[in-house]
């Protein structure tokens, strides 16, 4: 599959869109007994439609457990063919929501927020057709995503976003994985340029960024969440996830931080990803969302 993408390269911000070119990527691998829908449209703002490709298991006898992936870019790069490593949770009988979402030069903040949600509810919405449980849906995301998949579990039933996809229903996310992403924008505003360019107009607005930023919406009730962080990132300071694990366990929610000593942002050894993946299962398995 192609589609344009573009080639960035390295600043004080997360990245600089400099100019396109054409990626191939792989397409996902999954299970036989598993259905594929490619580019299903979730939602639609203006000429905009949010898509996603979502990949269910119409077989199993009880509704499944599903996982909603983020993909990064710094809010303004990044497609969600990106992202095709799902093997483990097909294995776990998982079901997999990929989903992309307005990138800053179609929507500043809140806009992505905005289309997580829609995601989340229309998972919710058909849920029966998806043969998928909604008391274990997992929200992940690195980086970016990172942020947007601990925006999309922590504002629960907080419905300030949802104003592009009504549901009256309750929404319980049962965890977040969130790898290296930003939980309190007020505190990059001056070193990163795509958390700027993101804030758009808001940029000097405290009230309004820290309505964006996850760690403000942390309380009791807040889900399960595992952060992944390197104490040398360069783009995401690693001291974004020490103040979000803080206050997770401050209001006691189950949390574990994974320090990666030197690590930069992501790109970790083969090893760390396979102790990464080993502590992930480890506390999906605690929360009885994977097999024992």
């Amino acid at each position: 599959m192609k589609r344009p993408v573009l080639l960035t390269i390295l600043t004080l911000g997360f990245f600089l869109d400099v100019s396109c070119q054409e990626t191939t990527y792989t397409p996902v691998k999954y299970p036989d007994h598993y259905n594929a829908e490619v580019d299903l449209i979730y939602t639609q703002t203006g000429h905009w439609e949010g898509r996603m490709d979502i990949y269910t298991n119409p077989v199993s006898e009880k509704p499944t457990p599903v996982v909603i992936n983020i993909h990064g870019g710094g809010w303004n790069h990044g497609v969600k063919e990106s992202q095709t490593g799902f093997g483990y949770f097909f294995k776990e009988g998982f079901a997999v929501a990929n989903v992309e979402y307005r990138l800053v030069d179609v929507s500043p903040a809140p806009g992505a927020i905005e289309d997580l949600r829609c995601a989340l509810v229309y998972l919710c919405k058909h849920a029966k057709e998806f043969n998928i449980d909604t008391s274990k849906i997992v929200v992940m995301g690195a980086s970016t995503g990172g942020h947007l998949a601990l925006m999309t579990g922590l504002l629960g039933n907080n419905r300030k976003f949802d104003t592009n996809c009504a549901y009256d229903a309750n929404i319980k996310i049962a965890a977040i994985i969130d790898r290296y992403g930003p939980s309190d924008l007020t505190l990059m505003t001056q070193s990163s340029s795509s958390v700027k360019r993101w804030l758009g107009d808001g940029y000097k607005n405290r009230e309004f960024i820290e309505s964006v930023s996850p760690l403000y919406y942390v309380d009791k009730n807040s889900p399960p969440t595992f952060i992944v962080h390197g104490t040398k990132d360069p783009l995401v300071p690693y001291e974004q996830s020490v103040l979000l694990y803080e206050k997770l366990k401050i209001n006691r929610i189950k949390t574990e931080l994974i320090t990666i000593e030197g690590g930069s942002h992501g790109k970790f050894s083969k090893e760390k990803r396979l102790m990464l993946n080993e502590k992930m299962w480890g506390f999906l398995k605690e929360l009885e969302l994977a097999k024992n």
